[in-house]
């Protein structure tokens, strides 16, 4: 289960790297409390790449999705998307650029060629970055850059057809949009956008396989190196050592005794003391590509409570899994783990103890992205699909258990980007 604070496209490489520290320290020092400063423990250090790195996405493929999405656009009737720097525009183009008062926005019509639209100072810049297209409209800071845009749907025969936004693009900017095409509709552009995004390719899912490879490995070092007295801030700078040492940069969220019960952790102090639950989550990013793992075991031996709760998690984990094949509701594996939790006395619905939140979400390129485990959500599983498989059970005040795998939809079934945890007392299969 991330937290949105991590997932944010940045405006360069170098804006990329000093993004992934804040998020690293952000984990080790807020949300995870405060390292004492311990040393990263030898085997960490040790910890080297893992083999066989896939390759990024190429710009074949992002051809393909933007033919993709100009077909969704057809069948929606729309004659055009308009999008802003973010996760999209990197999935379609492959240009980051970040958000600021002056917007730099990209139009995909749904027939011809694109076209990008950029402060006039920032052309030379924009023209060493832009893909797919040479077509840049440029507007001067006393002009209204919603206009060029209107300029751009003239030229491509859409200027009175529906102009899909993504739900992502800020609001002065479609309400400038709405103004200065009012004879067009402006509408959201989620249909398009969430339409490409959520049917991941070969390539996606092999990307999101070695983030999670990645994932798993840090975690397994972090908890292998557990001692009493350390501070949930430790545990965090141990995992996000391992992910540096592997090449990759995320964020770790800790917990531990009574504060597992937090979904997203707590920002009171701790010190692991045995007994205690233990429970990390999170990712790193892979080529722009997330992971999201979630392990729960106890520090010392587990109590017969523990092990009972941990094992009703397990179960709804499973049955989510089992739920999760292709032409099922999403809506209809939040009620499969939902109901196995329910059925042992927690709940109902979201009640505390018990399942405080959805099943699962999305991920590809974000963290979180479209569609999510919940109930009301009639989205039908297709092949290429991702989720989270994540039901919890909270008990506030004790502790809380959340197994957390990431799956994604084959023609067959569902199948585990990581084998989720054997038991309470061997978080690893």
């Amino acid at each position: 289960m991330h937290v949105s604070r991590r997932r944010f496209v940045q405006a360069s490489t170098v804006a990329g790297v000093a993004a992934a520290i804040s998020r690293a320290t952000a984990a080790g020092q807020g949300r995870s409390g405060v390292g004492s400063g311990a040393p990263v423990p030898p085997s960490i250090l040790a910890m080297k790449p893992l083999p066989n790195p896939p390759a990024p996405i190429t710009d074949d493929e992002r051809r393909a999705r933007i033919a993709r999405a100009q077909r969704l656009m057809t069948e929606q009737g729309l004659g055009a998307i308009v999008l802003e720097g973010g996760t999209s525009m990197t999935y379609f183009v492959n240009v980051r650029w970040g958000l600021s008062e002056r917007p730099f926005l990209l139009v995909i019509p749904a027939k011809g060629e694109l076209a990008y639209v950029s402060p006039a100072f920032e052309e030379q810049r924009a023209r060493e970055v832009i893909k797919f297209t040479t077509d840049v409209r440029v507007w001067e800071e006393d002009e209204d850059p919603l206009a060029r845009v209107v300029q751009v749907l003239k030229d491509r025969g859409v200027a009175t057809a529906k102009i899909g936004v993504e739900e992502r693009v800020r609001f002065f900017i479609a309400d400038g949009l709405a103004k200065a095409a009012p004879s067009s509709q402006v509408v959201l552009a989620t249909p398009v956008t969430a339409g490409c995004r959520m049917i991941k390719s070969a390539a996606e899912i092999a990307n999101l396989q070695y983030a999670n490879d990645i994932t798993l490995a840090a975690f397994k070092g972090g908890l292998s190196n557990l001692r009493e007295g350390m501070t949930q801030g430790d545990l965090a700078n141990n995992i996000t050592a391992a992910y540096r040492q592997m090449g990759a940069s995320g964020a770790v969220a800790v917990s531990f005794g009574k504060y597992t019960a937090f979904p997203h952790g707590s920002i009171e102090p701790q010190k692991l003391q045995d007994g205690d639950v233990v429970q990390i989550d999170d990712g790193v990013s892979w080529n722009g590509y997330q992971s999201d793992i979630t392990r729960t075991t106890v520090f010392g031996k587990p109590t017969a409570r523990q092990t009972e709760v941990w094992n009703l998690e397990k179960k709804a984990q499973a049955a989510a899994f089992a739920a999760a094949q292709p032409g099922a509701t999403c809506e209809s594996v939040d009620a499969a783990a939902r109901k196995v939790i329910t059925d042992a006395g927690f709940g109902p619905g979201y009640k505390v103890p018990g399942l405080p939140h959805r099943t699962g979400h999305g991920i590809g390129m974000d963290g979180h992205e479209w569609t999510n485990f919940v109930k009301g959500n009639k989205t039908k599983l297709e092949p290429g699909m991702c989720f989270s498989d994540e039901p919890m059970i909270a008990i506030y005040g004790e502790f809380g258990i959340r197994l957390e795998d990431c799956l994604y939809i084959t023609p067959s079934g569902p199948k585990f980007f990581t084998q989720p945890s054997p038991a309470i007392d061997q978080p690893f299969a």
